[in-house]
């Protein structure tokens, strides 16, 4: 588990350190809340892919949380990440060790994601693209 390491800024993505760490709690209201170890949370507000297995093999779900159409989430409770991926473009990607694999694109409108951490690391995909980052010692946007 990457509990003591901070995310990893790279030219076009953040790395996130959350392998290892295990979604213990599900919630949805107009979010899909993944909370984690550690105090980390992943929250999804635009509609998000969840596919398992080889992507390319396998068809995405499109779940839904603005109208409550995320039961396939559910098979997400307990598994540990293996990757997390936030890209500089606005998605987000995380990757778990059940074979699923979770994305989520930026909205036009609206953050359509946000991951926060627990020494002030928070990453949020920006209205129409783009990233923002906050960490303990202040903000910067990619």
């Amino acid at each position: 588990m990457s509990t003591e390491e901070s995310p990893v800024e790279h030219e076009d993505w953040w790395v996130l350190n959350l392998r290892g760490m295990s979604v213990t709690k599900i919630s949805v209201d107009y979010r899909l809340v993944l909370a984690l170890d550690s105090d980390w949370e992943v929250a999804l507000e635009a509609p998000v892919n969840l596919s398992h297995g080889i992507v390319h093999a396998n068809p995405s779900l499109l779940l839904k949380p603005e109208s409550q159409d995320v039961a396939a989430a559910l098979a997400l409770f307990g598994a540990n990440v293996l990757s997390a991926v936030a890209f500089k473009s606005g998605t987000l990607r995380i990757v778990f060790d059940t074979g699923h694999h979770l994305s989520c694109s930026s909205d036009p409108s609206f953050e359509a994601w946000q991951v926060t951490g627990p020494t002030g690391w928070r990453f949020a995909s920006l209205p129409g693209g783009g990233l923002a980052v906050w960490s303990g010692s202040g903000t910067s946007e990619s």
